[in-house]
């Protein structure tokens, strides 16, 4: 049986992918930080078919053990600091997490199981203010908040342990990934659960930003997927994981009121402190090398999607 180790098991992508690896028959071990206010609840319904361990990406002593008590075969970097707005608020935090997490963590692989697979989640942030779209993995970064720079070390050191020492280490770069279990400081989520409160007589309105950005989305579930092909390939390369299409958040928000009944001009507000800077070049995939090379395509749509976050958050807020 194959062991798979996944740091932020706890998060989104974490009990998505533990459920996927559960399912391909893996032991599944998930790295949790030792404190007082662990949310369990996205991975309550696997937790007694998944062993915890604990573990910090600040301290490489405790990774140090984790790598040499289970020695995984493969191991899904999904922890650390990933908001972008607290980023600026925590930039150190972000770096040493972020950034130099990934490092502590392939220092680990090297020196422990140097034959396991790795996998880094890398994002679109990267591109920041991109210079092209859709962007492909040969696009300039250029990262306009400190989560997005941390992300870029990331994404480099994972390349460069791979080309100086042979390791199987890749980095996915995913674009925005989306489910019921996004949390709420997430706009997609936000809207969802708006809609909910509003649908249920709890809100009378939903302060937004610009309703005219356009973003790449796809489902969570879909985009573990491809990070688990990712290193099941004879040999290691970096994959681009998006729709590959472009939606405005008005979009979405005109589909979600409409899910519930609702006319979303009657109760959304743009208020300019949520807009950001105005982006020449919208951050959109081009997903046609994992499509043809790893044969991944999203299997749920953006309207579906969307229709199941809502349906998740009216049943949340009934209950």
């Amino acid at each position: 049986m194959k062991v798979a180790l996944i740091t932020g098991i706890t998060g989104q992508d974490g009990s998505y992918l533990a459920e996927f690896l559960l399912e391909k028959g893996y032991c599944v071990v998930g790295m949790v930080r030792r404190t007082s206010t662990i949310d369990y609840s996205r991975i309550a319904h696997i937790q007694g078919q998944i062993e915890l361990t604990h573990g910090d990406l600040l301290d490489q002593g405790s990774l140090y053990e984790v790598f040499d008590t289970y020695r995984p075969d493969e191991v899904y970097n999904l922890g650390g600091q990933s908001n972008v707005q607290l980023s600026w608020n925590q930039a150190v935090l972000t770096a040493e997490s972020t950034a130099l997490g990934v490092a502590r963590l392939l220092d680990c692989l090297r020196q422990v199981t140097p034959q396991a697979r790795f996998y880094q989640a890398s994002t679109s942030e990267m591109f920041g203010e991109a210079n092209e779209s859709p962007q492909t993995i040969y696009t300039r970064f250029n990262p306009r908040n400190p989560y997005g720079v941390a992300k870029v070390y990331g994404h480099l050191i994972v390349r460069n342990y791979r080309q100086r020492h042979g390791l199987f280490a890749v980095s996915g770069v995913l674009y925005n990934h989306e489910s019921p279990r996004r949390g709420l400081d997430f706009v997609t989520r936000k809207i969802t659960y708006g809609v909910a409160q509003i649908k249920q007589g709890l809100a009378t309105q939903l302060r937004l930003g610009n309703l005219d950005a356009q973003r790449d989305w796809g489902f969570a579930g879909d985009y573990v997927r491809a990070m688990w092909l990712m290193l099941q390939q004879e040999q290691p390369e970096d994959y681009m994981v998006g729709s590959g299409q472009l939606h405005t958040v008005r979009d979405f928000c005109r589909i979600a009121f409409e899910i519930a009944g609702l006319d979303y001009r009657k109760y959304v507000v743009e208020d300019p402190a949520f807009f950001r800077p105005a982006e020449r070049f919208p951050l959109l995939a081009d997903p046609r090398q994992a499509n043809v090379e790893l044969g991944w395509v999203p299997q749920v749509g953006f309207e579906a999607l969307i229709e199941m976050m809502v349906k998740a958050d009216l049943a949340a807020l009934k209950a």
